[in-house]
């Protein structure tokens, strides 16, 4: 209930803060760049530092702290905006701020898992959770859009806050107490936990592979979608409304993918699942470029793009988080999902800057189609990787002293 709630919160923002920077702020293509690359720099700066934090805090403690984080800036841009103080730099700000501790909070929320569950419940546990993940896809980019078009964005800011706020209320009741390093030890310094989680994922074929894969993607993803933002309103004249609602079709598609991901990778094979799934979803905006108008066709059009994408990416999201969680030892959880998230997202910040580049310089349409193109590059090193020949089961953790987890009483 309360990842649902920080989720939807999340979703509601990604939509909320963007579209007010173009229909309110009349921001140029290259200012909604800076401004997602500012929203996506946590990335990049934190998330090694932040995993190796994680392995030694309590899940629990890290998520209801961010939440309250989230909840307060969020409320504080809310009553800027109604004193007429919400410009684009305090939006910078805010989507740094919301953004910094978005990254804590999904780093703790993967370890969490782990610790809460056997590793036979692995697949399950992910797609029961990024199902409902995939609820927030549904009503987030909706609320987002219809907020900003019909009320302000202040109140949409203010309807982030609270979802925020209920997930701190749901998450603080969890009351199974995580194992963690017991306080008489001497911690290692955090730049050697980092040096370590970097050497275990780069010595481990599989998870080298989703971090490079993760990358293409996040990059080419990125670019594409500063543009995609672009082009809905200003190319194709879709109200903030409709934006909304064709960015909310990848919500029932996720939910799809989450409940194809209990079985598919079981009956075909996770490296089967992970490279088709991969292209198809990635492949599908390939299509867009060619829509024209605002008509019925043309919305239909978007919102089935939407709906695969959201299907297999979700598939892909589902199962990859899977394979990387069975292969690592509990004691490397927190470090093994920060490179991954360091490498595989630390070059979104670039890749929205290029998109706003390329669509001054080349035009939406034309920007559109090549940043397209590039999010295929992530299934075609999947398919040249052994990852692609992962078969039904899942992989046994990693033997290595590094991955050497503590046991400890709860």
């Amino acid at each position: 209930m309360g990842q649902t709630a920080s989720q939807l919160g999340e979703h509601t923002s990604l939509v909320v803060l963007p579209l007010f920077a173009v229909l309110t702020l009349h921001a140029s293509a290259d200012q909604l760049g800076v401004l997602r690359a500012v929203g996506q720099a946590p990335i990049l700066l934190l998330s090694l530092f932040v995993g190796a934090w994680v392995d030694r805090w309590r899940a629990r403690t890290t998520m209801v702290l961010t939440d309250v984080g989230r909840a307060l800036a969020l409320g504080a841009a809310a009553v800027a905006g109604l004193l007429g103080w919400l410009g684009l730099p305090a939006l910078l700000a805010l989507a740094f701020a919301v953004g910094t501790l978005s990254v804590v909070f999904d780093v703790a929320y993967q370890a969490s898992v782990v610790r809460l569950v056997e590793r036979d419940q692995l697949v399950r546990c992910n797609s029961a959770l990024e199902g409902s993940r995939s609820a927030a896809q549904i009503g987030g980019p909706a609320l987002g859009g219809a907020s900003v078009s019909l009320l302000s964005a202040p109140i949409a800011a203010a309807s982030c806050a609270l979802f925020f706020a209920l997930s701190f209320l749901s998450i603080r009741r969890i009351r199974r107490i995580e194992a963690i390093p017991a306080r008489s030890e001497r911690p290692p310094r955090v730049r050697q936990r980092v040096h370590e989680g970097l050497r275990f994922v780069a010595g481990d074929t599989v998870l080298r592979t989703v971090c490079l894969a993760s990358a293409a993607f996040q990059f080419s993803f990125a670019a594409m979608m500063t543009v995609y933002l672009l082009f809905l309103p200003r190319e194709l004249h879709l109200s903030g409304a409709v934006v909304g609602l064709t960015l909310a079709a990848a919500g029932p598609g996720a939910l799809l993918g989450s409940l194809l991901a209990a079985r598919l990778p079981q009956r075909f094979g996770h490296g089967v699942v992970l490279v088709s799934a991969a292209a198809l979803a990635d492949g599908v905006f390939l299509w867009v470029p060619a829509l024209h108008g605002s008509s019925a066709v043309t919305v239909a059009a978007l919102l089935t793009v939407g709906f695969v994408f959201g299907a297999g990416g979700q598939l892909v999201n589902v199962t990859a988080m899977a394979v990387r969680q069975a292969v690592t030892p509990d004691g490397m959880q927190g470090r093994a999902a920060a490179t991954i998230t360091f490498v595989g997202m630390g070059l979104t910040p670039l890749g929205s800057l290029l998109g706003g580049f390329l669509a001054e310089q080349w035009g939406l349409r034309t920007s559109l189609l090549v940043t397209a193109a590039g999010m295929l590059l992530s299934p075609a090193v999947m398919a040249v990787s052994p990852l692609a020949r992962l078969g039904r089961a899942l992989p046994a953790p990693r033997d290595t002293p590094l991955a050497a987890g503590r046991r400890e009483v709860p």
